[in-house]
């Protein structure tokens, strides 16, 4: 490396000589620092970056984190990571030197999100502060298998917030039909509702479907895309997980609802997609269609709930339940045990019976 005064401006540059993972040589430069300590500070910065030598900074090691991840994640998932790193990471860790952080600065950083509250005085969830937290720890374990940190600090500072929020929200079937006379006036939206309700399907995988997904013979749906509106940017990515991917059976009323609706769509190709709006869109809808009800207003992803909640109530297994969402059946038993049957007085009465042999 080496660094310039530039005679005309009056700045220093620093030409950057370095060789690269496939062993080829590479120069690069940066102008424009005010002073010659600046430049040598980045000239360091660089040195450090190429040698994977921790004493760099936050913000040095997250441009390695960045270049080994992006690649691997969807692009959605990697969008919202991004966007925590952003503006919940380097602001408080950036400059802090990635060998030097410790539990006590990053409990610090916890208190301050935790005690964060925006202009109407509402903090940040705990399902969200969880997921920044978890993305702070996951680079710090790069950092420990990849690059030979010592240790992560974010294990000895324990985590923050909480996986799920403690209330399940959910409609009754009474309050999904009342919802869906109020959509009924709105084609697009009455239809989309009844897929995600009869379905119990994600709102990305709605928003992906075409006409091509559906089978009429076999009154199936095919469930094997998402759709996510990045960056100004239609985008179509596989499922959530490879659980996923599967063909669900519609009843027949869907299945001839589902007939109707694509009768009223103009030159509709076997591929285009079929509720071609937005989430905000749905949002909106669900606005709309809860006031107009008269009912509580939900999530979209809390259809998905009310889903699964019926079948519970019908008297389906976690494990039939699961095929059907493309869900673990673990995940249905923990998180809806709740809504599934007590058997705690059979086996009560049964032990009581067994005591009395």
């Amino acid at each position: 490396m080496a660094v310039y005064k530039e005679d005309k401006t009056g700045t220093w540059r620093v030409i950057y000589r370095y060789t690269d993972w496939t062993g080829e040589k590479k120069q690069t430069q940066k102008r424009g620092f005010k002073t010659k300590r600046e430049a040598q500070a980045w000239e360091r910065e660089q040195l450090r970056k190429s040698t994977s030598d921790l004493d760099m900074s936050f913000a040095s090691f997250v441009e390695h984190y960045s270049a080994d991840m992006h690649s691997r994640v969807k692009e959605n998932t990697w969008s919202t990571k991004e966007h925590i790193i952003r503006t919940k990471l380097l602001p408080y860790f950036g400059k802090l030197k990635m060998c030097s952080i410790t539990a006590q600065q990053i409990i610090t950083w916890q208190n301050e999100l935790i005690n964060y509250k925006d202009e109407s005085g509402k903090p940040y969830s705990p399902v969200y502060l969880k997921s920044v937290n978890n993305q702070l720890s996951a680079i710090f374990n790069h950092a420990v298998k990849y690059y030979n940190l010592h240790e992560n600090p974010c294990r000895k500072a324990g985590s923050m917030g909480k996986k799920k929020n403690r209330e399940m929200l959910f409609w009754t079937k009474e309050e999904y039909l009342k919802f869906s006379d109020a959509m009924m006036d709105k084609p697009l939206s009455f239809y989309a509702f009844e897929m995600l309700y009869w379905c119990g399907i994600r709102e990305g995988e709605l928003l992906a479907l075409t006409p091509a997904d559906l089978d009429f013979e076999k009154c199936t749906v095919t469930i094997n895309k998402s759709y996510q509106r990045l960056n100004g940017r239609d985008v179509i990515t596989t499922p959530k997980t490879e659980k996923s991917n599967r063909t669900i059976k519609m009843p027949q009323f869907l299945a001839d609802e589902m007939q109707d609706y694509l009768k009223m769509l103009y030159d509709l190709k076997p591929d285009d997609r079929m509720f071609n709006v937005t989430k905000t869109y749905l949002h909106r809808e669900m606005d709309r269609g809860s006031k107009a009800a008269g009912i509580k207003r939900i999530r979209i992803h809390d259809i998905r709930h009310s889903a699964i909640s019926l079948l519970i109530d019908m008297g389906f297994s976690a494990t039939a339940i699961a095929d059907r969402v493309g869900h673990e059946s673990i995940d249905i038993t923990y998180n809806y045990a709740h809504l599934f049957p007590s058997k705690q007085t059979e086996m009560a009465d049964k032990l009581n019976m067994e005591r009395g042999k």
